[in-house]
């Protein structure tokens, strides 16, 4: 009988042992999904797995077929998927709408609902924090509407859209003749929208009603970057006290102070983006603030790289910490990981998905050796399994 117990307490701990080690595993998994332009081979948004522990990932997969996805968002869930694209049901006969996906156990999309997204060159998009209602920003309407999102995860019609009126600040007369609206996002407790618009150098400020889905002016309804800036994206620290935009136009990063109370922006530092001894032609891309709150990243398309910044945890100002190359042309979108360990950055001249490893001391950035050719590649993001 003793004999038999023992065997059954062995029995359980290596069971226990084999669900914890399961469990360990399964953690160290995040699915990688692709937005892309369907111009050219792509059919879609297409996806891929990554062992976190490892930093292996399967070979990319069609996930949905969808036309033109090229900006995408996760909602918070981790069970539905939100993409730009063309569809024909736009009022304006632009045929811009946003489309809502369900994600299977796979990875798998199944469409549930497109929406007319009311305004023309819908070029991104975010979800609120609370999971309620889908923001989208316009760039050739000058415009960002808000959708609500029902309990199944698709969109109900257009709820609000805020309009920028003002005429462009013609700096740069090629690209800022008019408001261009460039990103759309949300501050860490959902209660403010921030619009960056590359046409008339101002990041907007709304207040964001998630339960009625509104938008409407802050009581500091913008902050001024430099003149022909031309802001572009958009991050906010994780906690909530920070603010970073890189302009697209000058390749600077705008370092930013954050009112929770009243939404209001002050920028507190602009920095370049670029080697000091570079003088081709670069215009900036996309910018993420490290999950650990210790760097951000710009993207670099001329030098064809990633900046590389130390923040300042006090004032969150930036001191430059160097560069790495992407491997590849046209760095039109990256993301890191939420474990912070990887970055996937997605080279649109190329075609071509690069995996880099941060390194949690320096920031650096030091290829796995994978990359995958995607057709087309704009956009990049993450669920965890």
């Amino acid at each position: 009988m003793k004999k038999l117990s023992v065997l059954l307490a062995l029995s359980f701990c290596l069971f226990a042992q084999s669900v914890f080690a399961e469990g360990q595993n399964q953690r160290e998994m995040v699915r990688v999904f692709i937005g892309t332009y369907t111009d050219g081979d792509s059919q879609g948004i297409y996806r891929f797995d990554m062992d976190r522990g490892s930093g292996k990932a399967t070979e990319p997969v069609l996930a949905g077929k969808a036309t033109n996805p090229g900006f995408i968002e996760i909602h918070p869930s981790g069970n539905y998927l939100y993409s730009t694209g063309l569809s024909g049901l736009s009022d304006d006969g632009t045929g811009t709408a946003v489309t809502a996906f369900s994600i299977d156990s796979t990875g798998n999309l199944q469409a549930i609902n497109t929406q007319p997204s009311k305004g023309q060159a819908a070029c991104h998009l975010t979800v609120d924090p609370q999971g309620k209602n889908l923001l989208v920003a316009h760039y050739s309407s000058g415009t960002t509407s808000v959708l609500p999102i029902r309990g199944d995860g698709g969109l109900d019609p257009v709820s609000s859209i805020a309009t920028h009126d003002e005429p462009g600040t013609n700096v740069n007369p090629s690209r800022q003749e008019a408001p261009h609206p460039h990103s759309v996002n949300v501050d860490v407790a959902g209660r403010f929208a921030f619009v960056a618009d590359l046409g008339i150098d101002k990041v907007m400020i709304y207040k964001l009603d998630a339960q009625q889905g509104t938008l409407a002016p802050a009581a500091t309804p913008f902050v001024k970057l430099e003149p022909g800036g031309g802001p572009r994206h958009f991050h906010m620290h994780p906690n909530g006290k920070f603010a970073y935009a890189n302009n697209e136009l000058t390749n600077t990063l705008a370092a930013l102070a954050f009112d929770a109370e009243t939404g209001a922006l002050t920028e507190t530092q602009s920095i370049s983006t670029l080697p000091e001894d570079f003088n081709g032609a670069n215009t900036t891309a996309e910018v993420r603030v490290h999950p650990h709150g210790r760097f951000v990243y710009v993207s670099n398309r001329g030098h064809e790289s990633v900046a590389i910044f130390r923040i300042d945890s006090a004032t969150g100002k930036l001191t430059a910490a160097g560069h790495a190359p992407v491997l590849g042309v046209q760095p039109r979108n990256f993301n890191i990981d939420p474990s912070g360990r990887f970055m996937i950055v997605v080279n649109q001249g190329t075609e071509n998905v690069v995996l880099f490893r941060i390194d949690s001391n320096t920031g650096g950035l030091t290829p796995t050796g994978q990359e995958f050719q995607i057709p087309t590649p704009v956009c990049v993001r993450f669920v965890e399994l």
